[in-house]
């Protein structure tokens, strides 16, 4: 979360457990709600500093499995004003399944200002708890290198890591390189890290965005978390604004509880709503429901139900777009590179630029009034190259609304509706499926966009992929029916003078069952 160094305090051993006069949590969590307003956007967005509600952060606690442990050893990197350290003490001096005589904490925290409070707050009562705690400002990527060949020595950890990106010529992502951890994001090193600083059999627990479950960019960290710890506890929260919701934090998240070096058996799943866990829902799955052992990309699944979903029961829903013979590119179209060739309207000279805003279900409206960026691109040596030639294709946006209903959401361009064009500009914020940089034939491009748009393809997508995001890459390894059948289903779309959820869903059914 920065580079502040080399300011520690350490401080001494308690005794009286029992005579803890107040949940440290209680205390943490009121500190919250008083310093977090005050903290400045553009500091959290530079640290990355989102806190942890006092709900969530005893329900994270509560993931660890007992322990017979004589000492605990914990590790809290990023650890803000101490809310998770704090839960985790709550637990133990609750007598909730912990053996411990002593805990050892170390907590790592850059910002001076939530440094103090840390301080306070673990300080608060020391004399009551036979715990020790030292509190570090060191960048924690910088000291987990620097201790990488030290002997391990953490049996817990409890983390809500900072969100950032990583540059890729940062020193950040080069110490990580050295360490053999490839990764994007400060969320992904931290938990990589505190990976590699555990005792065999060490417990981890946290809270990260669930970006990291699909998509290339997070392959080298799945398989880096994958094979080295055993995953056994998933939990997703049905709202993507809930979990952070002081902090209109509206990237989805996911609580994961690890076993570092463990063998790996069945993962318990749950859901809730939201922070209050009033509607907490709890299934376990065997591990190939989580990552599907024919998967090369190891995408991570969270199963909704502990039924199988109709896609992963069809047997007529096993091939590859590379099996089809069909691609798929994100829009050529960079408008604010091209914006001096974009036109409001179209005129001579110009071919027609497609944005998801021309799209509304299977209806094409183009040119279409009032649209921001405009309808038409001109065509010439520059915009040639970005071109595809008119035809039929299937789009899918790349973005939905943060609670949309359907996070797929799929649409048949029309030669047609565009007479007299020569090529099509389509943008980049559109997923285009074509036929070698060309149009598909019609029948399976209704058929390809009937079957994105059933639900058992939305329900499937939602388990690997939890942002608003749909990427190229999430729809390039997902698993299709044959073309025979996808042309099937777009002569049976085509002729539909009214095509419903309950009919694309019928269908799609009993033509891949």
């Amino acid at each position: 979360m920065g580079s502040a160094k080399n300011c520690t305090e350490a401080h001494g051993i308690g005794m009286r457990q029992e005579e803890l006069p107040i949940r440290l949590l209680d205390h943490a969590d009121s500190l919250r709600r008083t310093v977090a307003p005050r903290i400045a956007l553009n500091r959290k967005s530079a640290l990355g500093q989102f806190m942890t509600p006092a709900p969530v952060a005893r329900f994270m606690a509560s993931l660890f499995p007992p322990s017979t442990l004589e000492a605990c050893a914990l590790l809290d990197p990023g650890a803000g004003i101490g809310a998770l350290s704090c839960a985790f003490l709550d637990r133990w001096t609750g007598g909730n399944g912990f053996g411990f005589r002593t805990v050892e904490i170390e907590a790592y925290e850059i910002d001076p200002a939530l440094r103090d409070h840390l301080s306070a707050t673990l300080g608060r009562h020391t004399e009551h708890l036979p715990v020790s705690w030292r509190i570090s400002s060191d960048d924690f990527i910088e000291a987990a290198a620097l201790r990488s060949m030290a002997p391990r020595r953490f049996t817990h950890a409890i983390l809500n890591p900072p969100y950032k990106k990583i540059n890729s010529l940062s020193s950040h992502r080069l110490i990580l390189r050295q360490l053999g951890i490839e990764t994007v994001n400060l969320y992904s090193a931290f938990v990589a890290l505190s990976l590699s600083l555990m005792k065999a059999g060490g417990q981890m627990v946290a809270i990260i965005p669930r970006s990291f479950c699909n998509g290339p960019y997070y392959r080298p960290f799945r398989d880096f978390l994958l094979q080295r710890a055993a995953l056994r506890h998933m939990h997703l929260f049905a709202s993507r604004n809930k979990a952070f919701k002081d902090d209109d934090v509206l990237q989805e998240n996911i609580i994961i509880q690890v076993e570092c070096g463990g063998i790996q058996g069945p993962v318990t799943v749950s859901h809730s709503t939201d922070d209050s866990f009033a509607d907490l829902i709890t299934h376990e799955h065997p591990f190939d429901r989580i990552v599907f052992p024919s998967d090369p990309e190891c995408f991570i699944h969270v199963p909704t139900s502990p039924g199988r979903n109709s896609i992963e029961l069809s047997h007529g829903v096993r091939s590859t777009l590379s099996d089809l013979g069909i691609g798929i590119s994100t829009g050529p179209v960079v408008d604010f590179r091209l914006r001096d060739h974009i036109e409001d309207q179209p005129t001579n000279g110009t071919v027609p630029l497609l944005y998801p805003g021309h799209f509304t279900g299977q209806t094409t409206q183009w040119p279409k009034e009032g649209l921001k960026r405009g309808n038409a691109l001109r065509l010439n040596d520059e915009t040639r190259k970005w071109l595809l030639p008119n035809g039929f294709y299937t789009v899918v946006r790349r973005f939905s609304s943060k609670e949309e209903t359907r996070r797929i959401v799929a649409s048949v361009v029309r030669p047609d509706a565009f007479p007299g064009a020569q090529f099509l500009g389509f943008e980049n914020h559109l997923n285009v499926f074509h036929q070698e940089k060309s149009g598909l034939p019609e029948a399976l491009a209704y058929g390809l966009a009937a079957f994105l748009n059933s639900t058992a393809v939305d329900e499937n997508f939602r388990r690997f992929n939890g942002h608003t995001q749909v990427n190229a890459a999430d729809l390039r390894f997902m698993k299709y029916p044959d073309r025979r059948t996808l042309s099937k289903l777009g002569e049976w779309a085509h002729r539909q003078h009214v095509l419903t959820q309950a009919m694309i869903d019928e269908k799609v059914e009993k033509l891949t069952r």
